[in-house]
């Protein structure tokens, strides 16, 4: 077997730096590194076993809950009698009568003229951008947009597009960057949140200086969907009151609970971006019973009731945030359900996570690559479905932590931002 030369394919991808990064701390810190692990049991107020160990989960990126609410998994089990498990065809041929259902749906809740589905908000990303910009434009994105946006940026880039990127959420370097360049059209490829620190860019900002500039604003919104603005409709609405130079992605899992990704656009987009992105067109469908699904969420958000389900997600980020903050921890975010409590080095960040762990808490321990190096935070994700209880147990044992680790302070977020 040894001399096949798929053997030496994994030895060369193993001399890779990223690789020779993970393996040194899977095999360093086989116990605290908690990556890839094997859930038994979900409960409905985020209990969580994995490998028979008992935990509070605040990992969950299922907002709102409603991936336990039964009418969400009612329309799946109806979708599942009407359509199979799948329709059986790529998009360019045939869609279910509930995809186009869904798609007027989420258009008519986001207040966009028309939406497209892609079977994820990575591959809306990795088959729009490319799309939308030819060899005459410039693509310029935000240094720390997410990486599928990035992805996305490199296909256009080997197609021949001129790739730039800017500070990260300034608005003058934007400027900087536009005015350095000759183009026909520019496309500004940024996050509605940025999902490391829970962090908003400023959209009525940006957004004057591309239509003062010839370029168009292209926003990844997936962590605002659902959580943010009227009736959840995300950041984009919200700061510049219309869509009128904008694309807006949103996701479909997270806050929705369910499966895909959309483009919010103006009406004669749906058809070009049909035609011009590969991964509409080569991706597979959304499977059809979650497509029923999703017109029952879009029925939640435009209903009095999702003013409850919000409230209650608001008031758990609140008083998860507040508590925090009282600790004397650095605290980033607290205006999305997404906060991060600043560690520092890796190896402490991993011992962080596997403290709260083995007290009964999950939370996501985020080190370098996805942050800066030596900066890394627990993540936490606040969702609408935890327990008073649980959001009290969580912030006791925070309090232990910085006992036991002597977690940083406030003061230095500055040091991280400069």
């Amino acid at each position: 077997m040894n001399q096949f030369p798929i053997n030496k394919l994994a030895t060369v991808m193993r001399q890779h730096g990223l690789i020779r990064f993970f393996e040194h701390f899977a095999e360093h810190f086989a116990v605290n590194h908690l990556k890839d692990l094997t859930v038994d049991f979900l409960g409905p107020n985020r209990e969580m076993t994995v490998n028979g160990h008992q935990v509070v989960n605040f990992g969950s990126d299922s907002f709102l809950g409603l991936d336990q609410d039964p009418r969400v998994q009612d329309a799946i089990r109806r979708g599942l009698d009407r359509w199979g498990s799948h329709n059986g065809s790529s998009r360019a041929f045939s869609s279910v009568r509930t995809n186009t259902e869904a798609e007027d749906k989420l258009a008519a809740w986001l207040g966009t003229e028309e939406v497209l589905i892609y079977p994820s908000v990575t591959l809306a990303n990795m088959g729009a951008i490319p799309g939308l910009v030819g060899r005459q434009d410039l693509l310029v994105v935000d240094e720390h947009a997410h990486n599928s946006i990035q992805e996305g940026t490199k296909i256009a880039q080997a197609n021949g597009v001129r790739l730039m990127s800017f500070s990260h959420s300034d608005p003058a370097d934007l400027q900087r960057v536009l005015e350095s360049s000759s183009y026909r059209l520019a496309l500004v490829a940024i996050d509605g949140v940025y999902s490391m620190t829970g962090g908003l860019p400023p959209l009525a900002e940006l957004n004057h200086v591309a239509l003062s500039h010839n370029a168009i604003l292209y926003i990844d919104d997936a962590h605002g969907t659902g959580v943010l603005g009227r009736k959840g409709r995300g950041t984009v609405l919200e700061a510049l009151g219309n869509y009128h130079n904008t694309f807006v992605v949103g996701s479909l899992s997270k806050a929705f609970s369910c499966f895909g990704g959309f483009i919010g656009c103006p009406a004669p987009f749906k058809y070009l971006l049909k035609m011009r992105s590969n991964t509409y067109i080569f991706g597979g469908p959304v499977p059809p019973p979650y497509l029923d699904a999703i017109c029952v969420v879009c029925d939640i958000l435009s209903s009095t009731e999702y003013e409850l389900i919000r409230a209650r997600l608001d008031n758990n980020l609140q008083r998860l945030t507040r508590g925090a903050q009282d600790l004397g921890l650095a605290v980033l975010g607290g205006q999305t359900p997404i906060i991060s409590i600043l560690v520092g080095d890796e190896e402490s960040t991993l011992m962080a996570g596997h403290f709260l762990f083995e007290r009964g808490y999950y939370v996501q321990s985020v080190t370098f690559p996805a942050v800066p190096y030596h900066a890394g935070v627990l993540r936490i994700q606040v969702n609408a479905n935890h327990l008073p209880e649980s959001i009290h147990g969580l912030l006791q044992t925070l309090e232990d932590l910085k006992k036991a680790l002597g977690l940083p302070g406030p003061e230095a977020l500055l040091r991280v931002a400069a």
